[in-house]
């Protein structure tokens, strides 16, 4: 049997232990609390009212506020999407594929079900001092979204869809800033009819670099 002090370290160990949670869930919630609130206007207390866990439970399982930001921005990434799949791997011509995108893109920044816009593209542009770290975090992922336009955009003019003479850089920060834009407006109330009626504008820009094809295609 245990004697009375081998009962209370039990006790207290028990009441010590953070409760158990899914840590897709919570993580769901804080990343919903960012989504609308950006970094530095999500505080612990926000975070942890919207994932039901204690500040202890937060620091344990995800070391710190930045920490948790980076993994609801890796799990963002990962959310479905309407049309799933990837379309830059997709065995489609260039316009397509970023039709394809554009097209995920306007369904994900207005769907009813989470905050508005999206949470990559226009997040962290100001920052505090101190939340630079994570600014820069966010500019990186920004820039690498450039560069798989920019790959994409280059596989079109090898594969011969796409002009030889394209500025392949620049014609990719344009479509970044197309997905900046539909961002913030949606984040301002812009419907999916008005995103995808803005996107047959950068589609039509797109075409002008590409290349007729073989009926066979």
């Amino acid at each position: 049997m245990k004697n009375r002090k081998e009962t209370e370290n039990s006790s207290l160990r028990k009441r010590g232990r953070p409760p158990a949670f899914d840590r897709e869930t919570v993580l769901a919630a804080a990343r919903d609390t960012f989504w609308q609130h950006g970094y530095d206007g999500s505080s612990i207390a926000d975070l942890t009212a919207a994932m039901r866990i204690t500040p202890q439970s937060l620091y344990a399982a995800f070391g710190s506020k930045a920490e948790l930001y980076r993994e609801t921005l890796e799990q963002y990434r990962r959310m479905p999407r309407p049309e799933p799949g990837n379309p830059f791997e997709a065995n489609v011509d260039t316009v397509s594929a970023f039709e394809r995108f554009l097209t995920n893109s306007a369904k994900i920044f207005t769907a009813p079900e989470h905050p508005k816009g999206c949470m990559i593209s226009t997040a962290v542009l100001n920052c505090a001092e101190e939340n630079e770290p994570i600014a820069h975090h966010v500019s990186s992922m920004r820039l690498q979204t450039l560069d798989v336009f920019t790959t994409r955009i280059e596989r079109g003019m090898a594969e011969g869809d796409m002009r030889a003479d394209t500025n392949a850089r620049s014609l990719a920060r344009f479509l970044g800033a197309i997905v900046q834009g539909m961002s913030v407006q949606a984040r301002d109330g812009a419907t999916t009819d008005e995103l995808l009626a803005l996107i047959g504008h950068a589609t039509s820009e797109l075409r002008k670099y590409q290349l007729p094809q073989p009926a066979d295609r």
